[in-house]
């Protein structure tokens, strides 16, 4: 409190009501490659970024269908300003490369992965390999093949040679803008952790700069209200690494603090948690040491391999198409070409979307296909009601009267939104629904 105050924007007084109120501020970004309308009402749009509302009442995610198909994703409204970031300083009808380097869970990888074209691609890494699996398994959700998901340390990225057109880091920080919405977080906050996550942000951000293009951006922010993890850094990007600092073309929305090196959000002023964010420009090229050159052909189609998936990817599907051991997967050019360049340099977690596999020339299909935005061709689409839906989702028996008269392979969907595979037979369904996507409380969504 002490260092905030004289802070611009700063109301003590507000800060500390907003922060004694029960009232948790909920808010959800659509997903725009899948046009499903939630089951519940949407309150007013997020007014900084594109497919992002307000709900009055904080539904049970876990019960909706939608939600597992990943037709939205729950974010913090100003996180989502991240949206009109992007728009301010990048172009999206063009094929841009981005780095998004401390990515889990991967709010801020879906919200980038829906601001680019589908030419360009998003690379988001995550040091920590439980929430690696976890980020993957939100980008499969959000349905797309221009993705790859790495799990490095952030300074395996500065040996590549200027790559990328922008890089977002979401930095580790001492974490006080979250104090309304975790109170817990309050016991491990402290001037010593502050410290510790300033020298660990410069570390982070000078360890990858090389991979940044000449007159490309760094994107950077935290969930902190300390100058020391903000406007300093800011100020050290500028003077120690030679960035600039650019402001956004347009005046940002009422409530959202302008400080002249970044935006700030308080929760007194702003409907959302605290939340920082400042764009800065590489404007010289970076010496890097001996980069990596080591190089790996991607193995194509043959001809039988091309005949057997005709009949469920268009010809123009399959040239995005590579395999890798048994598994098919679809990941557009830019990122094929990423991994042909750099991809032994880095721990792969996943590579666009899995496919399928054939098992004597039997289609076997993954469970990211089923969330694709681009539904498989030639495959039984069985439309589920929101109580078999959750059913399937739990992995219980589930056979719609419509499909038992149906045999083999089935796409599960709510909604016209993919859930899973299944396969039907005789009377019954076999559910391929993997476990980690199943709903563990049996309770959940059931009359």
């Amino acid at each position: 409190m002490e260092s905030l105050r004289g802070q611009q924007g700063f109301d003590e007084s507000a800060f500390l009501k907003v922060h004694e109120e029960e009232e948790r501020i909920t808010s959800i970004r659509l997903n725009p490659f899948k046009a499903v309308s939630p089951d519940f009402e949407l309150n007013k749009p997020v007014n900084w970024c594109y497919n992002g509302y307000y709900l009055d009442v904080r539904p049970s995610f876990t019960a909706d269908p939608l939600f597992h198909a990943g037709a939205y994703y729950v974010q913090e409204a100003g996180s989502m300003f991240l949206d009109k970031v992007l728009r301010g300083c990048l172009d999206p009808g063009k094929s841009l490369t981005i780095l998004d380097l401390c990515a889990a869970p991967g709010g801020k990888s879906t919200l980038i992965n829906s601001f680019i074209s589908p030419d360009s691609l998003l690379i988001a890494n995550e040091v920590i390999k439980q929430r690696a699996g976890i980020l993957a398994a939100n980008l499969s959700r959000w349905g797309t093949t221009n993705t790859i998901v790495t799990n490095n340390d952030p300074s395996h990225f500065g040996q590549l040679p200027e790559v990328f057109d922008a890089i977002v880091i979401d930095a580790p920080c001492s974490g006080s803008g979250l104090f309304r919405k975790q109170p817990e977080a309050i016991a491990e906050w402290s001037e010593e952790n502050v410290s510790l996550c300033s020298a660990r942000q410069k570390r982070i951000v000078a360890d990858v700069l090389p991979a940044l293009k000449t007159g490309g951006y760094i994107i950077y922010s935290t969930c902190s209200y300390s100058v020391a993890e903000n406007e300093a850094q800011v100020e050290w990007m500028e003077k120690e690494l030679g960035l600039n600092y650019r402001s956004l073309p347009e005046v940002p929305e009422e409530g959202i603090i302008d400080t002249g090196k970044g935006y700030r959000f308080y929760p007194h002023l702003v409907n959302s948690e605290g939340f920082f964010i400042a764009v800065l420009q590489k404007t010289e090229a970076t010496t890097i040491g001996q980069p990596y050159v080591k190089a790996e052909k991607l193995a194509g189609l043959t001809a039988r391999e091309r005949q057997l998936l005709e009949p469920y990817l268009g010809k123009e599907q399959q040239e995005n198409i590579f395999k890798h051991a048994a598994l098919y997967k679809q990941l557009n050019a830019t990122g094929r070409n990423f991994l042909e360049k750099y991809g032994r340099n880095f721990y792969i977690r996943k590579a666009g979307m899995d496919v399928c596999q054939f098992k004597h020339d039997e289609l076997i299909p993954e469970q990211d296909w089923a969330w694709g935005e681009s539904l498989p061709q030639c495959i039984s689409k069985i439309e589920l009601t929101k109580e078999e839906a959750l059913r399937y989702l739990k992995k219980d028996t589930v056979l719609p009267e419509s499909a038992k008269q149906n045999r083999g392979l089935a796409l599960l969907t709510y909604k016209k939104a993919g859930l899973g595979f299944g396969k039907l037979l005789p009377g019954r369904l076999n559910n391929y629904l993997p476990a980690y996507c199943a709903i563990v409380d049996k309770s959940i969504g059931l009359t």
